[in-house]
Formats: C-alpha cells, sequence, structure tokens
C-alpha cells in the first residue's frame, strides 16, 4: 500500500471513544479516503455520518469489508474475538487486520486460532479520556501519543514500516513491541493506577460519613488522581479478564511496597519516610514530556486575580495582542496543591515563556 496515494478503503469495528478518533484523523489526514463503520449503537454510526467521518455504515459484518486495506477492531476486549471471526469471511488476502485494545496477547491468541497471524499487527495508541463514546471523540487525541505496534512474527516486515508511518501520518508516536512486553507495562502504568484510582474513590466513600465532608473537601490533588475513575466500567472489567496474571503480579509488588511503607509510618523513621517520597519523586520527573494522556507536558501558569468582572478578559486581551494563544483556560475554586486562581495552559514553552513576561510586565502575580 502506498500512503501517498490517499484513496485507502478503512473499516472499523466499534466507533466509541479510540474508534472515532482514529477514524476522525483518518478522515483529516487522508480525505480521499472511503471509512466503513460497523456499531451496534445506530446513534454513534448516524453522527458518524452526518459529521462526514463515515462513507458507510452498517450494525453487522457483512461483504462490505472486503475492500478494506485496513481494518480496526475497536470494540471492547469481550467483543473483538468474536467480531475476529465474523469478519474473518470477508478479509481480502492483502487486507491488514489491528486492534485497538490495552490487553495484546488476549486478541493475538484468537488470530492465531483463527489462522489470521500474517496479516495481524496489535495496536493500541495510548490516549483516552474520561469521557467515553464516539460523541467524545476527536482526532486530536492522537498527537504525540504513543501508539504501541506488536507485529505477529509472521507479519511481513515491511507492512510493520508501513504501520509506522501510517500511525506516524496521524500524529502519533509508534512504538514496536512483543505482545507480552506490552501487557506487563500497560499493566504497571495504565491498569494499576486504574484500580488504583477506583480503590481510593471507594475508600473515601466507605469513609464518608452521613454529612458528606469527605465528598464535599475532595479536590485538587484527590480530584486529579481518580478523575480516571469514570472510565468505562465495562472496559476495564474485561481489561481485568485477560490481562488477570500481570495485574495480579504487580498487585502483589504493591501490596508489599505498601507494607514496607507502613513500617516506616510506625516506626516514625522520618528520614526514610522523606527518603520514600524523594525517590519516587525523582523517578517521576525523569519521565519524557512526549506522550499525550495523564502524564503528558503541560505548559500551565497560575495567575492571582481579583474576582471582579473584566479581569479575566484583561489577560486574555494582553496575551491575543501578542499573538499568544490559550490553549485552556479556566478558575481553580480550591487551592489544593497550587497557587493562584486563574489556570491558563499554552501550546509550547516559547508561548508560557512569553505569557510569563507579558504578564508580569503588567503587574500580575504569577506562580
Amino acid at each position: 500500500m502506498d500512503l501517498s496515494t490517499r484513496k485507502l478503503t478503512f473499516g472499523f469495528f466499534g466507533l466509541g471513544l479510540i474508534g472515532g478518533s482514529i477514524a476522525r484523523a483518518v478522515r483529516n489526514t487522508y480525505p480521499g479516503s472511503r471509512i466503513i463503520a460497523c456499531d451496534p449503537d445506530r446513534t454513534s454510526l448516524a453522527e458518524a455520518y452526518h459529521d462526514g467521518v463515515a462513507d458507510t455504515i452498517t450494525d453487522a459484518p457483512g461483504p462490505v469489508f472486503s475492500g478494506c486495506d485496513l481494518l480496526f477492531l475497536c470494540a471492547p476486549v469481550e467483543y473483538n474475538a468474536a467480531n475476529l471471526l465474523a469478519v474473518q469471511p470477508y478479509l481480502g488476502p492483502d487486507t491488514i487486520l489491528t486492534d485497538v485494545g490495552s490487553v495484546k496477547t488476549d486478541i493475538r491468541d484468537h488470530v492465531r486460532e483463527a489462522g489470521l497471524s500474517s496479516q495481524f499487527i496489535g495496536g493500541h495508541p495510548m490516549t483516552g479520556s474520561e469521557r467515553i463514546g464516539y460523541r467524545n471523540s476527536r482526532a486530536s487525541l492522537l498527537e504525540n501519543a504513543y501508539y504501541i505496534l506488536t507485529p505477529e512474527p509472521s507479519f511481513p516486515a515491511e507492512r510493520t514500516a508501513w504501520m509506522e508511518s501510517f500511525v506516524r501520518s496521524l500524529g502519533a508516536l509508534p512504538l514496536v513491541l512483543e505482545a507480552e512486553r506490552h501487557d506487563m507495562a500497560t499493566a504497571a502504568v495504565s491498569h494499576i493506577p486504574h484500580i488504583l484510582s477506583a480503590s481510593l474513590v471507594r475508600l473515601v466513600r466507605d469513609s464518608d460519613g452521613q454529612d458528606g465532608l469527605l465528598r464535599t473537601i475532595a479536590a485538587g490533588g484527590f480530584k486529579d488522581i481518580t478523575r480516571i475513575s469514570s472510565s468505562s466500567p465495562v472496559m476495564w472489567e474485561q481489561i481485568c479478564l485477560t490481562n488477570t496474571v500481570n495485574i495480579h503480579t504487580l498487585l502483589t509488588a504493591l501490596r508489599d511496597s505498601l507494607d514496607r511503607f507502613d513500617e516506616l509510618l510506625l516506626s516514625r523513621d522520618g528520614a526514610a519516610l522523606r527518603n520514600w517520597f524523594n525517590e519516587a519523586r525523582e523517578y517521576r520527573e525523569s519521565f519524557p514530556d512526549l506522550a499525550s494522556g495523564p502524564l503528558a507536558r503541560t505548559y500551565v501558569i497560575h495567575a492571582d486575580i481579583d474576582d471582579r468582572p473584566g479581569v479575566i478578559a484583561g489577560i486574555v486581551q494582553i496575551l491575543a495582542g501578542a499573538g499568544i494563544n490559550i490553549k485552556n483556560i479556566g478558575i481553580t475554586h480550591n487551592r489544593e496543591y497550587q497557587e493562584g486562581v486563574l489556570r491558563m495552559e499554552f501550546n509550547d514553552q516559547n508561548a508560557l515563556d512569553r505569557a510569563r513576561i507579558l504578564l508580569s510586565e503588567n503587574g500580575y502575580s504569577l506562580h
């Protein structure tokens, strides 16, 4: 296949947040391509068709998929194996088959059972949102996100190279891994954090009184680290059931770590406690800034402002006059873990530095 032709045919089984975002990115990057979408949710299909994202929509697999150059399995993990078998009769010999799930060994095993290894390359865009569904999808979700590819041994090397080029063309960062290594890595950096987030929410819920005090004051750091608990429970059920061994292994290690911390706490060893936090801080600060997602680099400043009309408009006018775009802006109602009540996010370091200078020159106190 030649990316330069821009007349490829793409198929999507599942048009939720991730499938919809990839489809939108494909439509933006390859406007001459044909996109076929299949989903049992007819509302999502109708919206995709109305948006001009999908050219052909269907709620069931069929011969319409026979001409696909690249076919994505984007349904929840529990359905992808069934969809794989349902679409198999319509796969052309040159069709590349991929998925977007966050567990790779499970779908790989089903692919091998179906005899489709030479056509399959697993995929996992490391991005997402606490909001789900096609309605919340956007092409920008893929920008600067790591997109892991797990080709089967019999998958041709030149096709792996093509997929890497394709992923780059959508603005993502391809990373080729073995399926087993991927599943252990994502258990550590994605699956365990979601379990911890849900556990923290449940802990606060179970510890709260009838007056709801804990829920009332839960803000700042607590909201930041538990935001991902709003993700789809069905999706996380399936992730836990398909990456069970890796999650269990890491949960065991996590319990050991918490037990060690508890010992330091009860022994009141201040130096050891400080070192425990410091080692975590140093490793956290070594993380790269390229990938999107919960650990993405953000270019943010906070400004102290008076509570009166026109103050925010004045700041926006100063920055707009200098050609500085504000990527995101919001009022911080709780100052836990941060200073300043107006939060402004910029696209890059240069914009942030210029904004800091301008606002400081105009008398604003920045943090």
